[in-house]
Order: C-alpha cells, then structure tokens, then sequence
C-alpha cells in the first residue's frame, strides 16, 4: 500500500488581506483566509451558493513575496496538503485548528490582484517545529511531511485539473 496522500487544491478569493508575521527564529508566515464558493440546486430547483472558509499558510521568501501584492479580493489557486494541530488558548483550554499548508500558488488574475502575472509560486516546505510562532506550535505529533519543492503545475494553463 502507498504511504498515503494529502493534497488539497482550491481556487477562491482571499477574504481580507494576508497577515505576515515572523517567528521568533525570523522565519516569515503569511496567513491567508480563501473563500470558494460551489453552486448547486436545491430540491425546488432554485440555483444556491454555499461559500466555504479555509485558513492558509505560506512560509519563508514566498510569503514575504506574496505579502508584497496580494490583498483582500485577489484570485488565487492554492495547492499543499491539510494540517490540523492542536494549540493552547490564552485561556488554557486546548484547541484545533487546520490549515492548507500551501506549497504552491497560481494568481489567476481575478479581483484585481496578481496584475497580469500567472504562474507557479512554489514554497520550500513547512518549518520544523522550532521555527513555529509560540501560539501555533503544534502539541500533537504529525506525520512527517515532505521537503517541499513538488510542483506539480510547472506548465501552461492546461496542466490546471479544471
């Protein structure tokens, strides 16, 4: 049996403008709140949308890039895998949290963000745990996640799933 896959690829619209911090080791986290929106009919027939939040995470040189021109409303394909952890509240209760942890990403050029460029935005991978902000570092163990660098979408528009 194959060791598994975790890939999630979405095409949406980002929410409010990207957050970029940096951790204590001086590593840059650009955090991304990506709605995408489906479109469906109910039983009487009429047309619905039903919109879907998800949190994503862009590290190192890429998301201070990406801090640089993406703002709210900016059309974007993201392609990572999903990552849950658990954290400590201000409060103490433990709590959850997922996110896409991006590996790459296309400015589709929609809601006026990307200007004309297209292409492949690749990232070198998640950080080891060290180099997690203090508030997100995760108390769970995970499973070992790749090195990074796996783009699969380095052709033209037609190597894009839909």
């Amino acid at each position: 049996m194959a060791d598994g896959l975790n890939r999630a690829m979405l095409l949406g619209n980002l929410g409010q403008d990207p957050e970029l911090r940096y951790t204590q080791g001086g590593r840059a986290v650009l955090n991304m709140r990506l709605a995408t929106t489906e479109s469906y009919l109910d039983r009487d027939g009429n047309r619905k949308e039903r919109t879907d939040w998800h949190n994503v995470v862009v590290w190192g040189k890429r998301a201070e890039g990406l801090a640089k021109f993406l703002h709210k409303g900016s059309s974007i394909f993201v392609e990572g895998s999903i990552r849950t952890s658990s954290f400590e509240g201000r409060d103490g209760q433990k709590r959850w949290k997922t996110e896409v942890n991006a590996r790459n990403i296309l400015l589709t050029g929609g809601g006026g963000g990307g200007g004309g460029r297209r292409g492949p935005v690749e990232d070198e991978g998640p950080p080891s745990e060290p180099d997690l902000p203090r508030d997100q570092a995760p108390q769970a163990p995970q499973a070992p996640q790749g090195g990074g660098g796996g783009a699969d979408f380095n052709g033209d528009d037609d190597d894009i799933p839909f």
